[in-house]
């Protein structure tokens, strides 16, 4: 037997990248690994969790598999997403000098962009620049700009994160050990640990272990409607599939099919020793019907479980619960697991599916694009022998539909990553109690509200860069096992949180705006009262402080997962001591507004009335800037020149089409709108 401590390693990120035992080590990333592809969400995470962990001894990352090549030259088996990113953030970090280095086989442009990196040239690999700039803004958002709070974090990062670096010895055939990880890997996942652990505990009941495996696979896939992954089951889901009529584990109906084929009879040793078996595709996954999911399985079933805790357990402590998937198997370990407690987790699987699926949004395939919402919400529906479609879940009420869309693309674009969905459960949580479409609606408006005025405007739920604390929502919002919406607090002071010329204002308060602004909208400006010049509509847009830009704006407008970076409208650069705005004035709600990243890096120096002829120009990209908040900024600036031009007194100097003054008034607008809690 070979000694693991010749071939296993836990090892620090300052280990992996500036340790030099004899000199330095290149980490080469072969042909066959597929290009850097972790996104601004895996990333975001990552740098939440490590940021979320400063108080912890140590931080485990994972694993990293190398293949010793040559002296000093180690070629990446497993893990080359994770070692790219921790390189990624390194450079992010500001660390310049870096001793081992990251490399592409034959690949010259990823390989000359990690080179470079943080100077890029004319050719680069987008996957690894957006990630550069994505790691950028997560560090500036969850860490913040101050110097001491940035040396905390690198340490912390440097020494205290630690990953398990397994050196492949050199005698093992890679292509025998290849076929191992294909025909294993998967069934290490932790869901499938997890699955396995709660099948034991109804082995010798293959009624139960076969409708147990049913469910949990039926559920597993997270792109398509439940209804679609079991088909004809009318009995769960009604004539038209499209209700839930079953009130327990033992009314899902049994199957024809042989429990003894089922992965569900085996215990966690078979399981692990078992060749994954390729299943066909069902004819009714039609691959059309295919959408994004907004949560992945693993983080769904913590969501489930935590669910089926709250009911279950009157002791039940929500916050030494963790929406995290990397707790997965420490999350169900705490349970006293039991036959009926299996059963009641896979009816709420089930259950929560079918919520999911049928009440929360989904984003459709593609890239965001401007006019067409991608946000659909859509329940499953089937009668008789006639192809099955989606309906929209408020077919009778287009209002209302619409409404829902907002909100819930309000949350997930504030909270994208996978992990720590509390809105979702929260949402989840509530229909399960409660799943009428009018009382869904009102919970959906008093969460917003719950949010901003009782999370994001008290000084005791914020950390000192105004981010949530760990555990704020769950203690303001979910406790005793009970919803508790409505708001403890309307007369919060806004300014004390946010004051002038702080930059620390989170995307929540940037979204709600939009929430609020787009609620306004529809609620002043219905029917005849949009017309041009009418009463209304001069009233209305004299309340966001600019003159009349046209309804489509308001008409079109929906949250992307693009815009997720803020600027200063007024930049930075242009600002500070003898300059005509002080850095104090343009660090304020007022300046600043939400932009897609691409957009803000291409124009963040330009002055403002540069930056409205180029965002408002029809070959920009659209969706970047299509912020409400933003939007009435441009048009205030629009307003300012065109006044110059008309009045010789208005008249400003070049670049001070937006000033301090501007950046003030328009606060204070917005302030009313959104402060106001009275509908």
């Amino acid at each position: 037997m070979k000694d693991l401590n010749n071939i296993l390693e836990e090892r620090s990120i300052h280990d992996i990248y500036f340790s030099k035992r004899e000199a330095s080590i290149l980490y080469k990333i072969p042909i066959y690994q597929r290009n850097y592809a972790w996104g601004r969400e895996e990333i975001y995470a990552l740098i939440k969790d490590v940021y979320d962990s400063l108080e912890k001894s140590v931080y485990y990352i994972g694993t990293l598999v190398t293949y010793k090549r040559d002296d000093n030259i180690y070629e990446i088996i497993d893990g080359q997403q994770r070692l790219t990113t921790i390189y990624i953030i390194l450079k992010a970090l500001d660390i310049k000098d870096i001793p081992n280095t990251l490399t592409y086989s034959a690949r010259k442009v990823s390989a000359a962009t990690i080179k470079k990196m943080p100077v890029f040239g004319d050719e680069n690999d987008l996957g690894i620049l957006n990630g550069f700039h994505y790691a950028k803004e997560a560090l500036n958002e969850i860490v913040g700009d101050k110097n001491a709070d940035i040396e905390s974090f690198k340490s912390f990062f440097l020494d205290k994160v630690h990953i398990i670096h397994y050196r492949v010895p050199k005698d093992v055939d890679l292509n025998h050990y290849f076929e191992v990880m294909n025909s294993r890997g998967e069934q290490l996942e932790k869901h499938e640990i997890v699955k396995a652990k709660l099948c034991e505990q109804i082995i010798g009941n293959e009624e139960a272990m076969e409708k147990f495996s049913r469910i949990w696979e039926a559920c597993s896939d997270m792109s398509f409607y439940i209804q679609q992954k079991l088909p004809g089951m009318t009995s769960v889901f009604g004539k038209t599939m499209g209700s839930f009529d079953i009130e327990s584990f033992n009314d899902f109906p049994n199957s024809n099919v042989a429990s003894s084929l089922s992965l569900g009879m085996k215990t966690i040793s078979d399981l692990l020793n078992t060749p994954i078996q390729k299943i066909e595709k069902k004819e009714e996954d039609d691959m059309n019907d295919r959408f994004q999911p907004i949560i992945d399985f693993p983080n769904f079933l913590l969501i489930v479980l935590k669910i089926t805790r709250a009911w279950n357990e009157d002791d039940f402590n929500p916050l030494s619960f963790t929406l995290d998937d990397k707790e997965l198997i420490k999350e169900f370990d705490k349970v006293n697991l039991t036959p009926e407690f299996v059963k009641d987790f896979a009816y709420n699987l089930l259950l929560a599916k079918y919520f999911l699926d049928n009440f929360v949004i989904h984003h459709t395939n593609g890239e965001d694009r401007a006019i067409e919402n991608p946000w659909k919400l859509q329940y499953f529906y089937k009668k008789g022998s006639k192809a099955a479609y989606l309906k929209d879940l408020y077919e009778d009420n287009k209002a209302q539909q619409n409404e829902v869309i907002q909100l819930l693309s309000m949350f997930e674009v504030a909270f994208t990553p996978k992990q720590r969905k509390n809105y979702l459960f929260y949402c989840l949580y509530h229909l399960f109690e409660d799943c009428d479409l009018n009382n869904y609606v009102e919970f959906l408006r008093k969460l917003a509200d719950k949010y901003f005025f009782d999370v994001y405007l008290d000084a005791s739920k914020l950390n000192d860069i105004n981010q949530p604390k760990p555990n704020s929502f769950d203690e303001t919002i979910f406790n005793n096992g009970e919803l508790n919406v409505e708001l403890e607090e309307v007369n919060r002071d806004f300014n004390r949180i946010y004051p002038i010329g702080s930059c620390n204002i989170p995307l929540y308060v940037f979204n709600y705006t939009d929430y609020k602004l787009w609620k306004k909208y529809v609620v002043e400006l219905r029917g005849n009262k949009a017309k041009k010049n009418s009463r209304n509509r001069i009233d209305f847009f004299n309340s966001l402080g600019c003159s009349d830009f046209e309804l489509d704006t308001f008409n079109n407008f929906y949250f992307s997962r693009t815009r997720k970076s803020l600027e200063h409208y007024y930049p930075q650069a242009k600002a500070g001591d003898n300059k005509p705005i002080s850095t104090q004035d343009i660090n304020c709600y007022g300046n600043f507004a939400m932009i897609g990243s691409d957009a803000n890096s291409s124009g963040s120096n330009w002055n403002p009335i540069d930056k409205k002829n180029r965002y408002l120009d029809t070959k920009s990209n659209q969706v970047s800037v299509a912020s409400l908040k933003f939007r009435i900024m441009l048009q205030i600036c629009q307003d300012n020149y065109n006044n110059g031009i008309k009045d010789k007194e208005k008249e400003r100097p070049f670049g001070l089409e937006w000033d301090a003054e501007d950046m003030v008034r328009h606060q204070k607008n917005m302030l009313e709108i959104i402060m106001n809690n009275s509908e």
